[in-house]
Protein backbone atom coordinates (compact mmCIF):
# COMPACT_ATOMS: atom_id res chain seq x y z
CA UNK A 1 0.00 0.00 0.00
CA UNK A 2 1.36 3.68 -1.02
CA UNK A 3 1.76 6.09 1.62
CA UNK A 4 -0.33 9.23 0.79
CA UNK A 5 1.69 12.99 0.60
CA UNK A 6 -0.52 15.21 1.26
CA UNK A 7 -0.28 18.54 -1.05
CA UNK A 8 -1.70 22.22 -0.46
CA UNK A 9 -0.39 24.09 -3.82
CA UNK A 10 -0.40 28.49 -2.84
CA UNK A 11 -0.28 30.49 -6.36
CA UNK A 12 -1.72 33.57 -7.16
CA UNK A 13 -1.99 32.34 -10.43
CA UNK A 14 -5.42 29.80 -11.25
CA UNK A 15 -3.91 28.75 -14.33
CA UNK A 16 -0.80 27.45 -12.39
CA UNK A 17 -2.63 25.64 -9.81
CA UNK A 18 -4.37 23.71 -12.19
CA UNK A 19 -1.52 22.73 -14.21
CA UNK A 20 -0.09 21.32 -10.79
CA UNK A 21 -3.38 19.66 -10.03
CA UNK A 22 -3.10 18.08 -13.29
CA UNK A 23 0.36 17.03 -12.71
CA UNK A 24 0.22 15.99 -8.74
CA UNK A 25 -3.00 13.77 -9.77
CA UNK A 26 -1.00 11.70 -12.66
CA UNK A 27 0.71 10.54 -8.71
CA UNK A 28 -0.71 8.05 -7.43
CA UNK A 29 0.84 8.87 -4.11
CA UNK A 30 -0.24 12.15 -4.08
CA UNK A 31 -2.83 14.09 -2.93
CA UNK A 32 -4.07 17.68 -3.51
CA UNK A 33 -5.47 18.53 0.10
CA UNK A 34 -6.00 22.35 -0.92
CA UNK A 35 -5.49 25.53 -3.08
CA UNK A 36 -4.93 28.95 -1.92
CA UNK A 37 -4.17 32.29 -4.41
CA UNK A 38 -2.00 34.02 -1.78
CA UNK A 39 0.10 33.66 1.67
CA UNK A 40 -2.67 34.33 3.93
CA UNK A 41 -5.08 31.64 2.56
CA UNK A 42 -1.93 29.15 2.48
CA UNK A 43 -1.28 29.50 5.91
CA UNK A 44 -5.23 29.89 6.73
CA UNK A 45 -5.74 26.42 5.58
CA UNK A 46 -2.86 24.22 7.39
CA UNK A 47 -4.42 23.75 10.66
CA UNK A 48 -7.93 22.12 8.12
CA UNK A 49 -6.08 20.34 5.38
CA UNK A 50 -3.29 18.89 7.40
CA UNK A 51 -0.37 18.79 4.01
CA UNK A 52 2.62 17.43 4.70
CA UNK A 53 4.03 19.42 1.92
CA UNK A 54 3.00 23.18 0.27
CA UNK A 55 4.19 24.13 -3.14
CA UNK A 56 4.87 27.94 -2.62
CA UNK A 57 5.14 30.51 -4.90
CA UNK A 58 6.48 33.48 -4.21
CA UNK A 59 4.81 36.85 -5.38
CA UNK A 60 1.04 36.50 -4.11
CA UNK A 61 -1.07 39.35 -3.45
CA UNK A 62 -2.39 39.57 0.09
CA UNK A 63 0.54 37.78 1.65
CA UNK A 64 3.63 37.32 -0.38
CA UNK A 65 5.33 33.34 -0.44
CA UNK A 66 8.18 34.75 1.58
CA UNK A 67 6.21 36.43 4.28
CA UNK A 68 4.21 32.85 4.30
CA UNK A 69 7.13 30.54 4.55
CA UNK A 70 8.43 31.99 7.62
CA UNK A 71 4.55 31.94 9.21
CA UNK A 72 4.27 28.19 7.78
CA UNK A 73 8.06 27.22 9.65
CA UNK A 74 7.06 29.05 12.86
CA UNK A 75 3.88 26.94 13.44
CA UNK A 76 4.47 24.26 11.61
CA UNK A 77 8.50 23.57 11.19
CA UNK A 78 7.77 19.84 9.93
CA UNK A 79 5.72 20.40 6.83
CA UNK A 80 8.01 20.67 3.67
CA UNK A 81 7.70 24.01 2.15
CA UNK A 82 8.74 23.40 -1.77
CA UNK A 83 8.98 26.37 -3.82
CA UNK A 84 8.00 27.09 -7.22
CA UNK A 85 9.17 30.01 -8.88
CA UNK A 86 9.94 31.84 -12.27
CA UNK A 87 12.95 33.52 -10.51
CA UNK A 88 16.02 31.57 -9.86
CA UNK A 89 17.94 34.49 -8.28
CA UNK A 90 15.29 34.50 -5.26
CA UNK A 91 17.23 31.15 -4.37
CA UNK A 92 18.97 32.48 -1.63
CA UNK A 93 15.94 34.40 0.44
CA UNK A 94 13.51 31.77 0.07
CA UNK A 95 15.62 29.28 1.66
CA UNK A 96 16.93 32.06 4.41
CA UNK A 97 12.86 32.27 4.71
CA UNK A 98 12.84 28.53 5.83
CA UNK A 99 11.86 26.47 2.45
CA UNK A 100 13.32 23.29 2.33
CA UNK A 101 13.40 23.26 -1.21
CA UNK A 102 13.69 25.70 -4.14
CA UNK A 103 12.81 25.13 -7.71
CA UNK A 104 11.99 27.04 -10.90
CA UNK A 105 8.65 26.60 -12.53
CA UNK A 106 8.79 25.00 -15.80
CA UNK A 107 11.73 22.25 -15.30
CA UNK A 108 11.08 18.49 -15.38
CA UNK A 109 8.06 17.57 -13.59
CA UNK A 110 10.36 14.88 -12.26
CA UNK A 111 12.59 16.88 -9.94
CA UNK A 112 9.34 18.44 -8.09
CA UNK A 113 8.20 14.78 -7.71
CA UNK A 114 11.85 13.42 -5.98
CA UNK A 115 11.19 16.74 -4.16
CA UNK A 116 8.32 15.96 -2.62
CA UNK A 117 9.28 12.16 -1.79
CA UNK A 118 12.70 13.27 -0.40
CA UNK A 119 11.27 15.83 1.83
CA UNK A 120 8.56 13.84 3.43
CA UNK A 121 10.96 10.60 4.26
CA UNK A 122 13.17 13.19 5.75
CA UNK A 123 16.37 12.46 3.35
CA UNK A 124 18.58 15.46 2.75
CA UNK A 125 16.24 18.07 1.11
CA UNK A 126 17.29 19.28 -2.43
CA UNK A 127 17.47 22.57 -4.04
CA UNK A 128 17.49 22.91 -8.18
Amino acid sequence: MVQLTRVLIADDSARAREGLRALLATWPEIVVVGEAANGRDAVRQLAECQPDAVLMDLHMPVMDGLTAIKQIKQQWPAITVIVLTMYAVEQTAALAAGADVFLVKGGDPERLRVAISVCITHEQPASQ
